[in-house]
């Protein structure tokens, strides 16, 4: 069990810290999650029934977990975003690098302006690049409901985003 539950991390670690940190924004916060999701997820194995990716499974864990932390945590507001972000910089120009923090921190702001619904889709959905039928398993969704708060949560994005006066490309279909 022991290769099992090292396999399993190391194969998804990355993804999961990912997924959580865009719902916290905060590093310690993110890998502490990240921590308890794969404390409950390897206590838990044995339950797995295999009707989704490992991945998947790990990502509901993930959403359960931070959620968790938000209500013993009392927080309201789901979701703040302060503008900085982890991004490398280093070989951006210092033109291109301030231009790219402007945008991600007028894209970050439009982001918290949505509902809790068109975040957790787009995260999901854009951020972690999950399918549809994925995205619906980990959110207790249908497929069609996925689908359809997907293109209501980009274009609320892309309304919000605008206000700002910036601009977001919508994706090729």
């Amino acid at each position: 069990m022991d290769e099992e539950v090292e396999r399993l991390f190391l194969a998804h670690n990355k993804t999961v810290y990912r997924y959580i940190y865009w719902l916290v924004k905060n590093k310690e916060t993110a890998e502490d999650l990240t921590q308890d999701t794969f404390y409950k997820a390897f206590k838990n194995f044995h339950k797995f029934q295999w009707q989704s990716s490992e991945s998947t499974w790990l990502l509901k864990i993930a959403r359960n977990v931070t959620y968790d932390h938000f209500r013993r945590k009392g927080l309201i507001s789901f979701l703040k975003w302060d503008g900085k972000n982890d991004v490398d910089t280093s070989s951006l120009s210092p033109e291109s690098s301030i231009l790219r923090n402007e945008e991600l921190a007028r894209l970050y702001e439009a982001f918290d302006h949505l509902k809790k619904d068109y975040r957790d889709v787009l995260i999901l959905r854009k951020v972690n690049e999950r399918s549809i039928k994925e995205t619906a398993y980990i959110l207790g969704w249908t497929e069609a409901k996925v689908k359809a708060k997907a293109a209501r949560a980009f274009e609320a994005l892309k309304q919000e985003y605008t206000r700002k006066d910036g601009f977001v490309n919508e994706p090729t279909k």
